[in-house]
């Protein structure tokens, strides 16, 4: 990468020039676009046709009143000049065509009345409009900011992984919900959790920043993954009400080809072998939801799963499994997860979450979050140059041997 960046700044003033001449010419190309949407074209293209049918029958007064049409349709695309120009136009026209067919002037004077009215009328309509349209793109942009806060980033590698992450808020101009996700590189190794709130909006995006942020700090804090997942426990019962909870998997790789996972009352990951092969990782004892705890006695257990090299875990929130169809099917994940699993996690959820917004109809009706982490084989030998132009290999290390399954060790 480094030779990359040392190749391309080869050529960085001549790369800054060429850049500089297309700037212009885009920034012209956008200021065209910018003004050719801003123009009330369909508005203007209604008055010319009332005019054409005025000037072809002759009717006088029977059509003119029709021209308000140009000002109430602009107030829809344009702003309030636009509007004004727009009813300007319509009024010249019509005492033209007033003057020209005869139109007695009381009558024509009220066809002025009710064109300047309509105009004025308009014109406030696209005022409040854009001021409406404004206070949604500053609404959108604190959304998207909040939403990077909360469900940070995650890159395509971390630690042994490669990662790929997909979310989609069933609120698409809130862009956040209740479904939550991280990952975070710890001295414990790589932890990670995904999450539904039960509930939406507000309060649902409240308990998911409280979640993650507890989990954040307890993954670098607590060498045991189940202390992790009780000090969620404890925040929650401090501050959620008696009928909020949240659903969980937290997971670590504290070393390699050992995966522990803690379920509490969330869909079980599913399993990608080397091999192709999708299994449902489901947990052996059944915990409930984090927040239920106190109501239930039940404590959750962590389960290790042997993660081999090549093998793929996934991670996902029930908007995915839960999605119907129109005859009100279930989309099938595992079958579908079998059919575009790649060495690529990021192709493989890129053709997941196409499968499923065609499985919808291109809408989903609840938060949706897929985390999917791939263990890579280890890499082909490698070779190195060395001095005089010569070449050596260099073998890869060996990896480790895959362990067994356990279970059963429950929360103190």
């Amino acid at each position: 990468m480094s030779q990359a960046r040392e190749h391309g700044s080869e050529h960085w003033p001549k790369r800054m020039f060429w850049s500089r001449g297309v700037g212009s010419g885009a920034a012209a190309r956008k200021r065209a676009a910018h003004l050719a949407f801003g123009t009330p074209v369909l508005p203007l293209l209604v008055v010319g046709a009332i005019v054409l049918i005025d000037l072809a029958g002759g009717a006088g007064v029977i059509w003119l009143p029709l021209l308000a049409a140009g000002p109430a349709l602009a107030a829809t695309t344009s702003r309030p000049l636009g509007v004004l120009c727009v009813g300007f136009l319509a009024a010249v026209l019509s005492a033209l065509l007033g003057t020209r067919d005869g139109v007695p002037g009381a009558e024509l004077l009220a066809v002025l009345s009710a064109l300047a009215a309509v105009t004025g009328a308009s014109a406030l309509a696209s005022a409040l409009r854009w001021r409406r349209e404004r206070v949604l793109a500053a609404v959108r942009s604190v959304a998207e900011a909040a939403q990077h806060a909360l469900l940070a980033p995650i890159p395509s590698s971390v630690g042994p992984f490669q990662v790929a992450v997909r979310y989609s808020a069933a609120a698409a101009e809130a862009r956040i919900g209740g479904d939550l996700y991280a990952l975070v590189p710890t001295p414990y190794g790589v932890r990670m959790i995904i999450g539904d709130v039960r509930g939406k909006g507000l309060p649902a995006v409240g308990t998911a920043a409280l979640v993650l942020g507890v989990f954040r700090e307890a993954a670098y804090d607590e060498p045991d993954l189940l202390t992790v997942v009780a000090r969620i426990e404890r925040s929650l019962a401090r501050n959620l009400g008696y009928d909020d909870f949240v659903t969980a998997v937290v997971a670590g790789y504290p070393e390699p080809g050992r995966l522990e996972v803690v379920n509490c009352g969330h869909a079980p990951p599913l399993h990608v072998r080397a091999s192709g092969s999708v299994v449902s990782f489901d947990p052996v004892n059944p915990a409930p939801p984090l927040g239920l705890r106190a109501l239930t006695g039940e404590t959750p257990t962590l389960q290790v799963l042997p993660l081999a090299d090549g093998d793929q875990l996934l991670l996902y929130t029930d908007g995915v499994t839960e999605a119907r169809d129109h005859g009100r099917e279930f989309y099938a994940l595992a079958e579908g997860l079998a059919r575009h699993v790649s060495d690529e996690p990021a192709s493989t959820l890129a053709a997941l979450d196409a499968e499923l917004q065609a499985h919808v109809g291109g809408r989903l009706h609840d938060d949706a979050a897929l985390l999917l982490l791939r263990k890579p084989a280890p890499a082909e030998p490698a070779t190195a140059v060395v001095a005089g132009g010569g070449s050596v290999t260099v073998p890869s290390p060996p990896g480790p041997p895959a362990e067994g399954v356990t279970c059963g060790r429950r929360a103190e």
